[in-house]
């Protein structure tokens, strides 16, 4: 069965992905992706201009599955919207240990990594937090319009400080080795998410 343009060049960026959460980026050779890929160098060109190109790519799906999966669990309630972005975060945790892998996501494996040295990646990773961040504070703007979250100040500083939260504690659970982290992290949310009295 032939494959067409789609499939292969989703292929490579599948295959990078997963080829960067365990090396990372600048670890992950092109000879090695080429290579697990199945796919000619040739190839690879055809769909990318450079290395760098690719990552960019890689980032911008990664942040699109992501933003897809989160606004498609929040808006499959139309209940508890508070309760929606706690149970989402739940669901986080509780996949994090089922699977006992510290490997972390890709946001996590490349923030530090490229942001120094590549500003394309780096406008990349920006970009995808921003949407992330902006789903979450239209979920907390809706549970206040509920009345099912306490008032806050700011909907979006506390859903930014949800989103560094999490992405910080995925980091040190990477380090440690522990899942901790994002127990506490998952505590903390609920603290910041208070239901009316």
């Amino acid at each position: 069965m032939k494959t067409t343009r789609f499939d292969t060049r989703e292929h490579i960026l599948t295959t990078g992905e997963q080829l960067c959460v365990q090396r990372g980026f600048h670890a992950m050779g092109l000879i090695e992706l080429l290579k697990v890929a199945g796919v000619p160098k040739g190839s690879f060109y055809h769909y990318f201009a450079s290395k760098e190109a690719f990552g960019v790519a890689m980032l911008e799906r990664y942040f699109a599955h992501y933003h897809q999966q989160l606004r498609g669990y929040l808006d499959d309630h139309q209940g508890d919207q508070r309760q929606r972005v706690l149970d989402y975060y739940h669901q986080s945790l509780q996949t994090f240990c089922q699977e006992s892998s510290f490997a972390g996501c890709l946001s996590v494996k490349l923030s530090a990594e490229v942001c120094d040295l590549s500003e394309p990646m780096r406008i990349a990773l920006d970009a995808g937090s921003k949407a992330i961040i902006a789903t979450l504070t239209s979920a907390l703007q809706k549970a206040q319009q509920q009345q099912t979250l306490q008032r806050v100040s700011n909907a979006e500083d506390v859903a930014q400080n949800i989103y560094m939260l999490w992405l910080g504690a995925s980091l040190l659970s990477k380090i440690s080795r522990d899942v901790r982290p994002l127990e506490n992290a998952w505590q903390q949310i609920n603290l910041m998410l208070p239901a009316p009295l």
